[in-house]
């Protein structure tokens, strides 16, 4: 039996969901959707796969020894992708918003321009102009 599934969210584990979502929505023009009462899950709609945010505390009871924290000296294996016509500006407003440059905006082979930076939550952050 073949199965076809589609992505519905990316969820990042950070010490406080309700202020990540709202730094992406003022940072990154992102719609806050939903948030939990006691603060241990937020998300924005993003299109057909929505981004999310939730409690360490969430992460450690959903399986034995939890999820890594977004504190170590290296961003963790998965990164959030932004997309934007305009990268460099993209960069300045999540500098200036607090977030911490890895990459400086560079133009790739295939034709995207994309930076790096670190979310004040520990999240690796890719802003990228489209594929194409």
């Amino acid at each position: 039996m073949t199965i076809t599934m589609t992505l519905g969210w990316v969820i990042a584990y950070v010490d406080d969901p309700g202020a990540a979502s709202a730094f992406y929505a003022e940072t990154f023009g992102l719609t806050a959707e939903f948030a939990s009462p006691d603060n241990t899950y937020a998300q924005l709609d993003t299109g057909a796969t929505k981004l999310a945010f939730a409690a360490y505390s969430l992460g450690d009871g959903n399986f034995p020894g939890g999820v890594a924290r977004g504190d170590a000296a290296q961003p963790g294996n998965v990164e959030i992708v932004l997309v934007h016509e305009d990268v460099d500006a993209a960069l300045a407003a999540a500098v200036a918003a607090g977030c911490t440059e890895l990459a400086a905006a560079q133009d790739k082979p295939h034709g995207q321009r994309v930076a790096y930076v670190r979310d004040p939550f520990g999240t690796l952050v890719e802003l990228a102009t489209p594929i194409g």
